[in-house]
């Protein structure tokens, strides 16, 4: 196994960890700017208001794209399984 092989892993490895984690991310961040819009726009300055909205959207984000996600990772797990003889050898 060379470094480039190692290094290539990694990077794919990282790869999928940002792409499980956008969705998520994307979406919290999206609510929280609207509800933030919202507070300065009515003047209401509740730090706890946009705790409900984030934990809901990410929860629906979860619920929509958990099956893009599970077959996202378990086909890069299946990858590494299925050469896992090449890795070694």
């Amino acid at each position: 196994m060379t470094p480039e092989f190692v290094v290539e892993i990694v990077q794919r490895t990282i790869e999928i960890a940002v792409l499980l984690s956008a969705p998520v991310l994307v979406s919290s961040l999206a609510i929280g700017l609207v509800v933030s819009l919202f507070q300065a726009v009515t003047q209401i300055n509740e730090a706890t208001l946009t705790f409900l909205p984030k934990i809901l959207i990410a929860g629906l984000s979860l619920v929509f794209f958990l099956p893009w996600m599970i077959s996202l990772i378990v086909s890069f797990t299946s990858g590494i399984l299925t050469n896992l003889p090449m890795y070694t050898g």
